[in-house]
């Protein structure tokens, strides 16, 4: 059998397809576009998937890409799962040997990081390859929670070193190799928003491919470290989303994911952190209870959506 690891890399002569998903933003969907569109590693396609089927989209993307342009709209909001899947496969479709991921709210920190990932990606061999994601208000600080070793990162002067082997924010700028996706895939358009990062994450440590995290280079994006909850004095957190539409998706999804091979086995401490932050911390028996229904939902594959 093959060793995924012989699988050729990313190198700066692939072709690569720009693939940006968004519902209804159009104005914050211009910022992102417009870094994207001048980069001084050209990408050769621009792709918008656009969640909201909007002709205000398909004329800025125009606008900006031109001749690059691949404008897909969507009657129906695919969500961020099922938006970047419909955009990696039309990606696929035109020959793009990579795809480089963005979304609407967020943008590529410079006109030079495509061009370092490439670098980076060639360098290390990788078929994978991931800026580090900062605060878009805040740029010293990360957008998420980052853990290295044992300890949980904040602010980007904390990470040691400039590549993290083996950690990728994926969907927020990163860049994959169409001969990765042959083994991994594309996203999975049942969980439609939350958990659809970790998920394909799970796949892509599970294949044996080489990836990781470049901190030369960053992806700007809105603050997200909010939902993250520290418990036991920071040395563990939990999620938990400021609306209830976020915690049935993030719950539930969480619940199939934490129930795939390669995520089972820390299933325990997912029940005992949660727990914890809900009967220890929050004192809400009730919203514990709503967590273990929906976790259930997950893990019995029950991806029926509310009803608006």
């Amino acid at each position: 059998m093959p060793d995924p690891k012989n699988l050729p890399h990313l190198h700066r002569g692939n072709s690569t397809a720009a693939v940006i998903v968004t519902h209804k933003r159009v104005e914050l969907l211009r910022a992102s576009l417009e870094q994207v569109c001048r980069q001084t590693t050209p990408v050769d396609w621009v792709i918008v998937v656009d969640n909201g089927n909007e002709q205000a989209v398909r004329e800025l993307l125009v606008e900006l890409a031109g001749e690059r342009a691949v404008y897909l709209p969507s009657r129906t909001n695919l969500g961020g799962a099922g938006g970047f899947a419909y955009g990696f496969l039309t990606a696929l479709s035109l020959g793009a040997e990579a795809v480089w991921c963005a979304d609407d709210d967020g943008r590529p920190a410079d006109e030079n990081v495509l061009a370092t990932l490439y670098d980076v990606a060639e360098r290390q061999r990788l078929h994978e390859v991931s800026p580090v994601v900062c605060n878009i208000d805040d740029p010293g600080a990360l957008a998420f929670p980052l853990r290295q070793g044992l300890v949980w990162r904040r602010r980007l002067v904390e990470l040691e070193g400039d590549f993290l082997p083996g950690i990728a924010s994926l969907f927020n700028g990163a860049l994959i190799s169409a001969r990765a996706m042959e083994i991994i895939g594309v996203p999975d358009y049942r969980l439609f928003i939350r958990g659809d990062e970790v998920e394909y994450h799970r796949r892509l440590v599970r294949s044996g491919l080489n990836f990781g995290t470049c901190l030369t280079a960053a992806y700007l994006h809105p603050d997200g470290s909010a939902e993250f909850k520290p418990i036991l004095g920071g040395k563990m957190h939990t999620q938990y989303p400021d609306n209830e539409g976020k915690r049935y998706f993030t719950y539930r999804n969480r619940g199939y994911v934490m129930s795939q091979p390669g995520m089972r086995r820390l299933l325990p401490q997912e029940y005992a952190r949660f727990a914890w932050f809900f009967l220890v911390q929050r004192k809400d028996p009730k919203g514990f209870l709503e967590w273990l229904k929906l976790h259930r939902q997950g893990r019995q594959e029950q991806f029926s959506r509310p009803e608006n």
